[in-house]
């Protein structure tokens, strides 16, 4: 039987034989364009993305509340029936940063997302679909947020 001590000094051990093999797993880190997250208007951010200037379209729609009671919660949802469709977006146009989410599409998942962004103050919320072929259309929608569920 073995001691407590005994068996910590063999894991011990043995972590140290699989980490010098190189088989223990890494720590698991998203890439994410963080000059992206950084940028303040539309024109720097899709600069920060590679791609060009959006156009409105119907092929991309929005959802989200009129008015939101509480600005640190705003449930908003996209989606796009475009084909080949890339990366869903998410943007707040009046908070600090504009970009809330970027969602990467494959064709195995339905282009259709919903999540909770966080707004300082009343404004329009942009869904943005990206293409296969660097395609951008978007859809807009105002969203209004008062202060303590008022409705004004």
């Amino acid at each position: 039987m073995s001691t407590r001590r005994e068996v910590l000094t063999q894991g011990a051990s043995l972590a140290a034989a699989l980490a010098g093999l190189g088989l223990l797993p890494q720590a698991a880190q998203a890439a994410w364009p963080q000059a992206a997250f950084e940028a303040k208007n539309m024109g720097d951010l899709m600069k920060a993305l590679g791609t060009s200037g959006p156009a409105e379209s119907k092929e991309v729609s929005i959802t989200g509340p009129d008015i939101a009671e509480n600005g640190a919660v705003v449930p908003v949802g996209a989606a796009t029936t475009l084909a080949g469709a890339k990366r869903l977006l998410l943007l707040v146009e009046k908070n600090p940063a504009m970009l809330a989410a970027i969602f990467d599409l494959t064709d195995a998942v339905e282009p259709s997302i919903s999540t909770r962004v966080k707004m300082g103050q009343s404004s329009n919320v942009f869904a943005v679909a990206i293409t296969a072929d660097n395609k951008v259309l978007y859809a807009v929608k105002e969203i209004k947020v008062t202060l303590g569920g008022c409705g004004g």
